[in-house]
């Protein structure tokens, strides 16, 4: 089950209540480029192993990612730890911004989905240019493009798993036991 969307200006309007928390599950360097004032960074991975503590808060909660994805699996992750009242940004934090939402900057960097089109473009044109040489590296290509055909298909993305494990995409950790007191306090 997926949990319901809400709309970038719904959010705007909700947001009038002090009690609502906004979880961002996108890597530590996403956050810090750009995020809703007021929102909580638990990247994905990090949400995944305090799922239960999460979960257990009461105060409502909105999940953001970039586009939706990954706030997807956080509500997965978070109803199977027994969280049911749970909302999407729909759009992610892109239509936050398209609406005009205030954001906090921080330092510029590549979004993941960018870095993921990056390197995954760089295996195919290096596996083309190859094979004028070497026939059998067309199969890197061929590998990058079902790689890509089962990350739409599953909706999953290993490659994108593996860059935000890069030092580049993490900040300092997440100190979960704030973000629990303070969705804990919102309540």
């Amino acid at each position: 089950m997926t949990a319901p969307t809400i709309s970038a200006p719904e959010l705007v309007e909700r947001l009038s209540d002090p009690k609502t928390r906004i979880l961002d599950v996108r890597t530590g360097a996403e956050f810090e480029t750009a995020h809703i004032p007021g929102s909580y960074n638990v990247p994905l991975d990090t949400l995944q192993e305090h799922a239960r503590e999460l979960a257990a808060t009461d105060a409502p909660v909105v999940v953001v990612c970039q586009s939706g994805s990954r706030a997807s699996q956080a509500c997965v992750d978070l109803t199977v730890a027994g969280r049911e009242d749970l909302q999407i940004l729909d759009g992610g934090i892109a239509s936050w911004q398209k609406v005009g939402g205030d954001v906090v900057r921080g330092e510029q960097r590549w979004g993941l989905e960018r870095q993921v089109r990056l390197v995954a473009g760089s295996m195919v044109l290096a596996g083309v240019l190859s094979s004028i040489a070497v026939p059998k590296a067309k199969w890197l290509a061929g590998a990058v493009g079902a790689g890509l055909a089962f990350s739409a298909v599953s909706d999953t993305c290993a490659m994108g798993e593996m860059l935000a494990k890069l030092k580049y995409n993490r900040t300092e950790p997440i100190d979960i036991h704030r973000v629990l007191e303070h969705l804990r306090s919102a309540a």
